[in-house]
């Protein structure tokens, strides 16, 4: 449960300062702090660096400093580790717990682990990264966390292996969904299949039976994907057709050549209005079916209408006469050729007359 909670308040705190990249925090009684890489001599503000950056080959070992300003009134004791960085479900930025990173937050070092910051005070903590021999080359996300028991905020650690770097990005799962509103929603999975972080552009086509039915022209998405992650992400379609079959294209790219192309169909049909078209049409058959059915039993019928002159003849015989004046059966037919009707049989159970 306490980790749960933690990983909540790391990713809210990371939705509010994803795009500085500085960590700070609010206490109760008002009092804020910050935690930022070290400025430069002669830097106007504390945070003119908005995130580490370091970069370097495989076996080296990379230092800068993180500045923690305490503009309170009272002391504060601050606790520091490092953390890989990852993406969430839906792009957000998050951190690893404690004791689970096993790349770049696992290479990041702090002098001290914890530090305590006087009132109106900035400390100093140097830090490292000891990028291992084995280490493939890209970027390697991680943060600097740091909580002073009240708040939890970090620091974002841009740190790139020197090497070969490729940008591959792909988009799967798309599917369209209708919604009671009647709008629609895109669903699509963009994925980071190469080495580098990348910020995807997206552009959306829809075209229908007669034609073009929107086009959106490519624009920024607001994640960072980072090498590895996968993020599923969602576009509101505000007018789509009643009643259409579409093509949905959709088309990423990213910095570095990486392009993509995915596509789904939509098929709109008014269920309403189509309920009671097949009512209709499973009405209309239905009345069709039983006038064809008096019209087959409507004409004349020959073990009825024979008989009755037949009968005078006493036997089938007299049926196979009773044909002289109208339309008999052919048991009728074949009695008549066979003379006076001995020998004939009963209509009903076969017996001998």
């Amino acid at each position: 449960m306490a980790r749960g909670l933690l990983g909540l308040l790391l990713a809210l705190l990371w939705v509010c300062g994803a795009a500085s990249g500085v960590g700070a925090g609010v206490d109760r009684d008002g009092d804020s702090w910050t935690a930022a890489p070290q400025p430069p001599e002669g830097a106007p503000t504390a945070d003119a660096r908005s995130f580490f950056y370091l970069e370097g080959p495989p076996g080296t070992v990379l230092t800068d400093v993180l500045a923690l300003t305490n503009p309170g009134d009272r002391p504060r004791t601050f606790r520091l580790r490092g953390a890989d960085a990852y993406n969430r479900g839906g792009g957000d930025f998050a951190v690893r717990e404690e004791g689970r990173s096993e790349g770049a937050g696992k290479w990041l070092a702090l002098a001290r682990d914890t530090v305590e910051v006087p009132p109106r005070t900035r400390a100093q903590v140097p830090l490292s990264v000891t990028v291992p021999r084995e280490a493939v080359p890209g970027d390697h996300p991680a943060a600097v966390v740091v909580s002073d028991g009240e708040r939890t905020a970090g620091v974002r650690v841009h740190l790139r292996v020197s090497g070969p770097t490729l940008a591959a990005l792909g988009v799967e799962d798309v599917s369209v969904t209708g919604r009671d509103d009647g709008t629609a929603r895109i669903s699509y999975t963009l994925v980071n299949r190469g080495n580098t972080a990348l910020r995807p552009r997206l552009a959306v086509r829809v075209d229908g039976l007669f034609g073009p039915l929107t086009r959106h022209a490519s624009r920024p998405l607001p994640v960072e994907l980072l090498p590895g992650q996968r993020v599923t992400r969602h576009e509101r379609w505000s007018d789509p057709p009643r009643l259409d079959v579409a093509d949905v294209r959709l088309t990423v790219t990213a910095d570095g050549g990486a392009r993509d192309v995915a596509t789904t169909s939509y098929t709109a049909v008014p269920w309403g209005w189509a309920g009671g078209l097949l009512l209709a049409l499973g009405a209309g058959g239905a009345g069709w079916y039983l006038r064809g059915r008096r019209r087959a039993g409507g004409g004349p019928d020959p073990a009825r209408d024979g008989p009755s002159e037949g009968r005078t003849g006493g036997g089938r015989g007299g049926r196979g006469a009773g044909r002289s004046g109208h339309d008999g059966g052919a048991d009728g037919d074949e009695a008549g050729e066979r003379g006076d009707g001995s020998g004939g049989q009963h209509e009903l159970t076969g017996a001998a007359k």
